[in-house]
């Protein structure tokens, strides 16, 4: 082809919307921030199996009831909080989430005395604990500046309830890990006397329980309530007589600090303020605002207030990890695999066409797909050996999908008209696109499941699938129509 022809080609959008993601995604994987100088790796986030670090399996101490009764709720609650010294949470009408592990024989008995009954017992913790877990590991694990950690929740087949949790941090040896799960932060609570000054009032450590995100009937703001000890309650009524914030609440901020770090900010409500002449006040509410937003402050300072600590008990089931030299070994072999699988597939097509004009344009089609695969996982997804696995799918399914094009548009060893052109390579399109849409449907649920091993490779499965009928597909038909006719 001739330089005009050239120009004329990349004047296309279908090949200029190739190109550019091309050097878009380059320069995401080796130009852009944080690490630009990480020789042929790049940005590019790799998985614990690729990376080396270590995994931990946990199992939540707890269960769900099913329960029916025709007494007092709360009542019942009151008695299953006392009689096992555990936190008792409602989830609905009928179902009980007791934080603690206790088995069925020895719960029967309270439930009983209390006019109850069980209906369905199960090992296991709500969704909402759940995804609270994983807020409160996802909020660790990136104040530590390990975003590419991957949290998953685990739900046995049959139960209706997570029971594991599985922490996977690549690059971080087993004792670091265990200490991120295990450790709490440093809470304070100050009260601000003169200007910006502030003093302290108590730790976390006095702090007795954390309530769950609620809005007030009457202003529709959010909150988080808890309570504090009887030492923690007369601190810090000491605190707001002394600091004059009972006599003037609106010039006094509570401030809640987390690691030095300022969580929440907001003055002394009046109400409060009056309550703390009479005597010691161990039941408080920070509000943070309407909305969404409202929720999700108050959803972030629950976690905050709780110090980092996880709302249920965790015992440690499961533990393994990968040493980085043979995470090294990997990469290499996995680099490997794909320059063989790559190699493999043109020679395949070389033996097929015997015509370098076509395998060359099919080989930079299918390398450019994988550029571009690559420079999406570096945000969105970890790159393990499931994911490589995925990526050397792509390149097989790709040139299949290219070999149909070229099969159908050719017509006795030549392009046809260009009217005919059109109409072969749309037939060969709806077949690409069909075959493309049962992948997507297929690998739809293992995407959206948190299954550790298998999510990976259904992500890229899907995004190979979109970026090649979006991308790489009309680029080829116009690449290949531009070359064989000449």
């Amino acid at each position: 082809m001739n330089s005009e022809a050239i120009k004329n080609l990349i004047k296309d959008w279908r090949v200029a919307l190739l190109l550019l993601l091309v050097v878009g995604s380059l320069v995401g994987i080796y130009l852009a921030p944080p690490t630009p100088d990480k020789g042929l790796e790049g940005n590019l986030q790799f998985g614990l199996d690729l990376e080396g670090g270590s995994w931990l399996q946990m199992e939540f101490q707890s269960v769900v009831v099913t329960y029916s009764t025709d007494g007092s709720v709360g009542d019942l609650v009151e008695n299953l909080r006392t009689g096992l010294e555990a936190e008792v949470i409602q989830i609905d009408e009928d179902h009980l989430e007791i934080r603690k592990s206790v088995s069925r024989a020895d719960l029967e008995p309270i439930f009983a005395a209390s006019g109850a009954s069980i209906v369905t017992y199960q090992e296991g913790v709500s969704s909402f604990t759940a995804d609270e877990v994983k807020r409160i590991l996802n909020d660790k694990v990136n104040a530590l500046g390990m975003q590419d950690a991957r949290i998953n929740l685990l739900t046995p087949t049959g139960s209706e309830y997570p029971q594991y949790v599985r922490i996977e941090l690549a690059g971080v040896d087993m004792a670091t890990a265990q200490e991120i799960v295990g450790k709490q932060g440093l809470f304070e609570i100050r009260v601000q006397t003169t200007g910006n000054e502030t003093e302290h009032v108590l730790y976390g450590d006095q702090i007795a329980g954390v309530g769950v995100p609620q809005r007030d009937p009457e202003t529709q703001a959010w909150g988080v309530g808890f309570s504090l000890t009887e030492t923690g309650a007369q601190a810090f009524r000491n605190a707001a007589l002394e600091s004059g914030a009972v006599d003037n609440p609106r010039a006094h901020h509570l401030v809640m600090i987390l690691d030095n770090e300022t969580v929440y900010s907001a003055p002394l409500d009046g109400r409060l303020a009056t309550e703390l002449r009479s005597g010691p006040v161990s039941s408080l509410s920070a509000s943070t605002g309407t909305g969404d937003a409202g929720l999700e402050d108050a959803m972030t300072l629950q976690i905050h207030l709780r110090a980092g600590a996880l709302p249920v008990k965790v015992d440690i089931v499961g533990s393994g990890s990968v040493p980085a030299a043979l995470g090294e070994q990997f990469k290499t072999v996995v680099a490997l695999a794909g320059l063989f699988a790559l190699l493999t597939v043109g020679v395949v097509v070389y033996y097929r066409y015997r015509e370098p004009s076509i395998v060359i344009p099919m080989l930079a089609i299918n390398l450019s797909e994988i550029i571009i695969l690559l420079g999406i996982s570096r945000f969105i997804v970890q790159l393990d050996l499931a994911t490589i696995a995925g990526l050397i799918a792509v390149v097989g399914t790709g040139i299949d999908q290219l070999v149909i094009i070229t099969d159908e548009v050719l017509h006795e060893g030549r392009v046809p008209s260009p009217n005919l052109y059109l109409k072969r390579y749309g037939r060969a399109l709806g077949i690409i696109v069909a075959s493309a849409a049962t992948v997507f449907i297929a690998m739809l649920p293992l995407a959206l499941m948190d299954l550790s091993t298998l999510r990976g490779f259904a992500i890229i499965t899907i995004l190979g699938v979109l970026i090649g009928i979006l991308v790489t597909r009309p680029a080829y038909g116009k690449i290949i129509m531009a070359i064989l006719s000449k």
